[in-house]
């Protein structure tokens, strides 16, 4: 790989509404450099017509395409999932070689990243990663994750307690970086909706109380919406205003779209949506009054607005948290004692001034600049780590 370019070619891959918010302003910081050429890998979720067409947004915002993948098939199983990533490679690996960047970014732990980090492997070329060392047990999320740690030459971290847990999986400490959750970067540098506005946007009223629900399916069980009889019983009898957003791709996501929908034929005040920007997401988060479900945008994001957050099931297990999330089993009785107490103004109380563990707001800058001036030279070969005698 030659430094010699003036300027620096970094390739970006985004599979879906969720790591795009995470990744635009770190895009922002990389865009407006003059020392960087980008380009943007949109694949998956994005041009699913199902899911929102988010590949519009992206364009809306003017980032440079250089692919667009079509590989997410039309499946509700497992086998479907698989073969996404069979597809992904296939058309990543011709898209990479007609552009290839001198460094590719990729975040997270979603089981479509698997591929660009394949193809990228073979083609020589040095691998970015975003939130890595994170621990999510419940989902087969996680080791995704740790493998794209391994492959990966320059990391990202969240927090100090993931940036130790990349280390010690025997990566150079030199080459990781605690930056923060670049999602959080959207509260310091993104105009918020007041609520008047935000009304307007979603059209409807959030009068107290109003309950956020994300909930995905547990890719790690092989029912993996075998959690799930117990979070809709509880949802039944949550009272107030109920806004459910759609779950990822994974197996058994149609089911659960379709359970959303049966719930709110029967349960008044009950609206789906199927995409939120990130601005309408954040400020969504603002003034709610309390989260629940099993998504890491309760465990990450709403530390930042001290929101209550009901974190059911095993999907989340294991991730470091604040005080704002209280965790409970998938049992309905469990669920509801905990909404009792988020909802109880006492513990709302108890938050205030808390800090997000995963970060301030200024992790673009950061990741943008280590990306743009690491030395390529050498980036590839990686030291063995280091044996322990007693091990």
């Amino acid at each position: 790989m030659s430094e010699t370019r003036i300027m620096r070619r970094i390739g970006v891959v985004t599979t879906s509404r969720a790591d795009y918010s995470h990744l635009y302003w770190p895009l922002r910081e990389l865009a407006a450099r003059s020392d960087v050429e980008l380009g943007v890998f949109a694949l998956g979720p994005h041009l699913s017509p199902e899911f929102g067409n988010t590949i519009n947004e992206i364009e809306r915002d003017g980032f440079p395409l250089r692919a667009r993948i079509e590989c997410l098939l039309s499946s509700d199983t497992d086998t479907g999932m698989a073969k996404t990533i069979g597809l992904a490679i296939l058309s990543l690996a011709d898209a990479l070689t007609l552009w290839r960047p001198d460094l590719l970014l990729l975040i997270a732990d979603r089981y479509e990243m698997l591929a660009p980090a394949s193809a990228a492997l073979a083609l020589r070329i040095p691998l970015a990663h975003i939130e890595g060392g994170e621990v999510s047990q419940g989902a087969i999320d996680d080791q995704v994750r740790n493998a794209l740690t391994k492959l990966a030459h320059i990391h990202f971290t969240s927090t100090e307690t993931a940036r130790r847990r990349v280390i010690s999986m025997g990566e150079e400490p030199w080459r990781v970086h605690r930056a923060g959750a670049p999602s959080l970067d959207h509260l310091r540098r993104s105009t918020l909706l007041d609520s008047a506005a935000l009304d307007s946007r979603l059209g409807l009223a959030l009068t107290a109380p109003t309950a956020l629900a994300a909930w995905h399916p547990v890719t790690i069980m092989r029912d993996t919406n075998a959690e799930a009889d117990a979070l809709f019983a509880a949802l039944a009898q949550t009272p107030g205003q109920l806004i459910f957003v759609y779950p990822n791709t994974d197996a058994g996501s149609y089911a659960l779209i379709e359970r959303t929908r049966a719930l709110a034929a029967t349960r008044n005040r009950t609206h789906i949506f199927v995409n939120l920007d990130a601005v309408t997401y954040w400020s969504l988060l603002g003034q709610v009054d309390v989260m629940i479900g099993n998504s890491s945008s309760g465990i990450m994001e709403a530390a930042s607005f001290a929101l209550p957050v009901v974190n059911v099931g095993m999907r989340q297990q294991g991730r470091e948290h604040a005080a704002n999330v209280l965790d409970a089993p998938a049992d309905t009785a469990a669920i509801l004692a905990a909404l009792h107490r988020a909802l109880d103004p006492a513990f709302r109380a108890e938050l205030r001034g808390m800090t997000n563990p995963y970060g301030d707001g200024t992790a673009a800058t950061a990741i943008a600049q280590i990306l743009a001036t690491t030395p390529l030279d050498g980036l590839l070969v990686k030291a063995p780590a280091p044996l322990h005698e007693n091990a």
